[in-house]
C-alpha cells in the first residue's frame, strides 16, 4: 500500500542483510520514460499495472530486496514469479496511519480507479496481500529500523519482496 514505508524499509533492510535493494517503480519510470502519475494520466491505471508486470518479470529476483509498487499483486505471473525465488512480506500497517502518512493520494501515480478511495483500495489489496504473502509483519507502533531489525531476525538474509 501507499505509505507502508515498503521502499524505506527495503533500503535498511539491503544494508543490514548485504544485499542488493530495487525498487519497481524506478525501474517503470526508466522503462516507460516517464513518472508513474503520467502514465496513469496518458495511458490509464491500467497500463501502469501491465507496465509493472512487465518490468518485473524481467527481473532477476535472487539476492534482493524488492519493493513493489502496491499494484503489483494484481498481477499472478509478476506475484509467482517474485514467490520463486524469495519470501514476500506483506507490511501491514493500519489505514489510519496509511491515511496520515498518504497526502499526495490522487498525484501519486498510483494503479487505482480514478474514483477509488484510498479505503477502498485498501480493502480491494488486502485480500490480494494476505493471498501472495508468506509473512505478515505487523508495523504497528515499530519504527522503520526495528521493522527492518525483525525481518532480518526472523526470515535471515534472503531475497525479501515487500508488498
Amino acid at each position: 500500500m501507499p505509505g507502508s514505508g515498503k521502499s524505506t524499509i527495503g533500503v535498511i533492510l539491503a544494508k543490514l542483510a548485504s544485499l542488493n535493494f530495487i525498487d519497481t517503480d524506478i525501474l517503470i519510470q526508466r522503462f516507460a520514460g516517464k513518472s508513474l502519475q503520467e502514465i496513469v494520466d496518458t495511458e490509464g491505471y491500467l497500463a501502469l499495472r501491465k507496465i509493472e508486470e512487465e518490468v518485473i518479470l524481467k527481473l532477476d529476483c535472487r539476492n534482493h530486496v524488492i519493493a513493489t509498487g502496491g499494484s503489483a499483486v494484481y498481477s499472478p505471473a509478476a506475484m509467482e514469479h517474485l514467490r520463486a525465488d524469495g519470501l514476500i512480506v506483506y507490511l501491514d500497517v493500519e489505514i489510519a496511519k496509511l491515511l496520515s502518512r498518504v497526502r499526495d493520494y490522487e498525484t501519486r501515480g498510483l494503479a487505482k480507479r480514478p474514483d477509488q478511495t484510498l479505503q477502498e483500495l485498501f480493502d480491494e489489496r488486502l485480500i490480494l496481500y494476505r493471498k501472495y504473502a508468506h509473512v505478515t509483519v505487523s508495523c504497528a507502533g515499530l519504527t522503520q529500523d526495528e521493522i527492518s531489525a525483525t525481518i532480518l531476525k526472523e526470515f535471515g538474509a534472503r531475497t525479501l519482496t515487500f508488498s
